[in-house]
């Protein structure tokens, strides 16, 4: 068979997998009700290199506000191991099966960094765990909160999670020594439901204003698609102002400090997203003090949105990295639960340990806190609100 033959077979493949994966979205239709429940099921999956260092602070403190919870059975944490690097690798894949079953059996699930193998790494060629946990789980809404008040910025992206550049990532193809060829996907139902959750939102918390963020002018199969079902998800949302941006001309924008004040909830493609919060999180401390949300039907994940950082880890300071991040996002994941008091008085928590009092501060090294006492720090602070 020849190289053209094999590319074009590889492709068919892709669209029927694809196709396989329309049906099965359109299968569930309404989300998970925690008030049906008897006991909601916290999985703790540490990852690798700082993940179980800072996965473990936040666990405490989310268990230190959840206590009642706790005793009275309607929570329980469970700790899930085996997503490490070193464990998918021998395994060969972004999963291990015995991992996603234990993963399945919870409802909400807080998760370390993860290492994504990258050429010239001592690893197979593995698929991101988080791009894979998003696709396994349905986890479609990545969503992500900035807020710097004294700037006026109060941001909260919707980046879809399960398409786009990423969800295909690892299944490119070289034709042959002179070409290589990437996919990107976009489906209606897949574009649909995230950008009717972030006009949902948007109408319910008061702040409508979405903008969608594309590159359809030059993109114009799967970025036109997502720009075109926003034109008609906006009509079902008479009262919410709605704007199209393209990425390039937005990623100034947020730098504007004219415009930026302009901006309420975005909601954007899988890559753009991912490029997009990054650079909005610098506006609040960096990527270290921003969590993360990944919102399904039937599962929610919340994590920090930055990476393992093995070298801390090599260099034995991993315990002196940052628990922010991943703190922010049980934030989050207390929001999710409906434990909205709680949530605000982590939020506060934070925000005076972090940028007011600064009693400790964690620099990454032996000459800032460790993670367990700034952990503590917190705690002691929720103690006094």
């Amino acid at each position: 068979m020849d190289q053209l033959q094999i590319a074009k077979d590889h492709f068919a493949k892709l669209i029927e997998d694809q196709l396989v994966r329309i049906e099965k979205m359109k299968e569930t239709k309404e989300f998970l009700n925690y008030d049906d429940l008897d006991k909601i099921v916290i999985g703790v999956v540490g990852g690798d290199g700082i993940g179980p260092f800072i996965t473990a602070q936040a666990q405490r403190v989310l268990e230190y506000l959840l206590q009642e919870e706790v005793k009275s059975g309607k929570v329980e944490f469970r700790t899930i191991d085996g997503l490490t690097i070193e464990n998918r690798a021998a395994q060969n894949k972004a999963i291990p099966d015995d991992v996603l079953e234990e993963l399945k059996k919870c409802h909400i699930i807080l998760k370390g960094p993860t290492t994504t193998p990258r050429a010239g790494d001592p690893w197979p060629n593995i698929e991101s765990a988080n791009v894979a946990m998003r696709k396994e789980l349905d986890l479609f809404a990545n969503v992500r909160p900035v807020k710097v008040p004294e700037q006026g910025i109060d941001w909260i992206f919707y980046r879809e999670n399960t398409e786009g550049a990423y969800a295909l990532g690892s299944q490119g193809i070289h034709v042959n020594d002179d070409l290589a060829i990437d996919f990107t996907v976009t489906t209606q139902e897949g574009s649909y439901r995230i950008i009717k959750a972030a006009f949902d939102y948007a109408h319910k918390s008061g702040k409508n204003k979405v903008t969608v963020v594309t590159k359809a002018n030059v993109v114009k199969a799967t970025d036109g698609k997502f720009l075109d079902v926003a034109k008609e998800v906006a009509k079902e949302y008479p009262g919410v102002e709605w704007d199209d941006w393209y990425i390039d001309i937005m990623t100034a924008k947020l730098i504007d400090e004219k415009r930026r004040k302009d901006f309420k909830v975005m909601v954007l493609p899988n890559l753009y997203g991912d490029i997009l919060t990054d650079e909005a999180a610098e506006f609040q401390g960096g990527v270290g003090t921003a969590g993360s949300a990944n919102i399904g039907k039937r599962y929610a994940m919340f994590e920090a949105i930055h990476g393992s950082a093995p070298r801390m880890v090599e260099e034995g300071r991993g315990n002196y990295a940052d628990p922010s991040s991943i703190i922010r996002a049980g934030v989050m994941l207390l929001e999710h639960m409906g434990k909205n008091e709680k949530a605000a008085a982590l939020a506060r928590a934070l925000d005076i340990c972090g940028n007011e009092e600064k009693r400790l501060i964690v620099t990454g090294r032996t000459n800032g806190a460790s993670s367990d006492a700034y952990a503590d720090y917190i705690m002691e602070t929720l103690e006094k609100l």
